[in-house]
């Protein structure tokens, strides 16, 4: 279930630096409980094993929900390791929440929604779609019962995510960063949804930009970015990068199947 896939430690001058911190930071998990459960036991103990101190930094780099069977079980199971002392415990805000928090507050968003994989955290939550999908009026009663169901602590949970952490050498996002703008002046939604223009740029950026939201076959460590989304939902593999002074490891949980994304 777990591989630590490879290492490496760049030379000094070229290798970016946590400044001592241990710190873990987890793609996208997309309601894929069965898989960040064996994931962060499988941290827990690397971490038990390293004495790090000060204590770990664990980073959450967004999309809890959405697509997967059991968001609300991610969630809770988060919320679970905020309390656990052995770690810091940091979680980002994913698209996919701001989609969440959207449907609250604009019930005929629900449409769009569903086809980014929302029923599935409905459903999670014990609430149905409509059956008419595409009926704006029957989207309220929706948003309603979900609102209803949904525990406090989970909606501060939702609305109180956070867009951006740093470390040392790197700055941990969503979806990446805007090329050419300063970290501190960054858009909330490139943070979010940006894609193609980070992807591509081939210069340096302020940090080495550790993200999720674009996903690839593998993980992607380069010199500017460690890109950690390998398509949990849909491929049964979650990744983590472990960073430790100026060394990168991956981590990841691996299903013996996929499992279909909700419609």
């Amino acid at each position: 279930m777990f591989a630590r896939l490879f290492a490496r430690n760049r030379p000094r001058d070229l290798a970016p630096s946590t400044e001592g911190r241990l710190v873990y930071a987890v793609g996208d998990v997309h309601g894929r409980l069965d898989l960040l459960g064996p994931l962060l036991h499988d941290i827990a103990h690397d971490a038990v094993a390293a004495k790090a101190e000060p204590r770990p930094l664990l980073i959450f780099l967004g999309d809890y929900v959405d697509r997967g069977p059991d968001s609300k079980g991610v969630v809770d199971l988060i919320l679970q390791m905020q309390t656990w002392q052995k770690f810091e415990v940091r979680a980002l805000k994913g698209n996919h929440e701001e989609a969440l928090l959207q449907f609250l507050g604009e019930p005929s968003f629900g449409q769009t929604w569903m086809e980014h994989g929302g029923a599935a955290t409905l459903v999670s939550y014990g609430v149905q779609p409509p059956a008419q999908r595409t009926d704006a009026e029957a989207w309220k009663p929706v948003r309603d019962a979900f609102a209803e169901a949904l525990p406090p602590v989970h909606r501060a949970f939702y609305e109180n995510l956070e867009l951006m952490v740093t470390v040392g050498d790197y700055a941990f996002v969503h979806a990446g960063v805007r090329p050419g703008v300063a970290l501190e002046d960054q858009a909330e939604r490139d943070l979010l949804w940006i894609r193609q223009e980070f992807l591509a740029e081939r210069g340096r950026f302020e940090k080495v930009i550790v993200h999720g939201h674009t996903p690839t076959e593998d993980p992607q460590l380069t010199a500017t970015r460690l890109g950690v989304d390998t398509g949990a939902y849909a491929t049964g593999v979650l990744t983590a990068v472990r960073l430790e002074g100026e060394t990168q490891q991956v981590m990841q949980a691996k299903a013996k199947r996929a499992i279909h994304a909700v419609a």
